[in-house]
Order: C-alpha cells, then structure tokens, then sequence
C-alpha cells in the first residue's frame, strides 16, 4: 500500500490561507483516487475534497467551495490542498487518503490514512 504523510498545517487567522501537502511513497498516488478529510473535535470525519486519478474531476463539500482547491502532483507524487478565506469552523485535523473507488462519501473505501496535520483558525 501507499504510506501518506500531510504536513503544512499551523495557526492562522479567520481570513487566511494555508497549503496542505500530503506526500506519498512506496507506489506512486497515479493508481488511486486521492481525498482530503477534516475531523474537528467531537465531529464525525468528513470528505474535503477527492481529486480522481487522472485529475481531472474533483469534488467538494458544500462548506469549503470556492475557497479550497485540491491539486496532484505526479511527478513529486503529491497531492495539496489550497485553503483560502479560511473560517473558525474549518479549525480540524486534516488527513490525507487513498481510494481505488471514487466515493467520498463512503468511508471504507479509503486507506493509507496518514496521521493528519493539524489546522486551527483564530476569528
């Protein structure tokens, strides 16, 4: 299986942006579907964003569009997430997956989590 690891997360201000990096090694993230996840405390996790293998097909939860973008990089075998205009309620840990199914929503459908990154909005 791929081995994930996020990192770019941190403290920001209600307003501010962030970039979210999830880096992949041993297979390369060209065979799966790739999602970011977010889970706050005492919140279900929930789907961010899904880029599908050959990025070219993205989805969003309702909450974060238009202001997050989620991106792949084969060559560096990475996969981001552009955070703009961000919101106290976007404060969560943020995780990174891997899926050979595009569905965002069902969560067994997804692996390889990594150990998530956290991201705190100050308002």
């Amino acid at each position: 299986q791929v081995q994930l690891v996020e990192s770019g997360g941190g403290l920001v201000q209600a307003g501010g942006s962030l970039r979210l990096s999830c880096a992949a090694s041993g297979r390369t993230i060209s065979n799966y579907h790739m999602g970011w996840f977010r889970q706050a405390p005492g919140k279900e996790r929930e789907a961010v964003a899904v880029i599908n293998q050959v990025g070219d097909f993205t989805y969003y939860a309702e909450s974060v569009k238009g202001r997050f973008t989620v991106s792949r990089d084969s060559a560096m075998n990475t996969v981001y997430l552009q955070m703009n205009s961000l919101k106290a309620e976007d404060t969560a840990v943020y995780l990174c997956a891997a899926s050979s199914v595009f569905r965002p929503g069902l969560d067994q459908a997804w692996h390889s989590w990594g150990q998530g990154t956290q991201v705190t909005v100050s308002s």
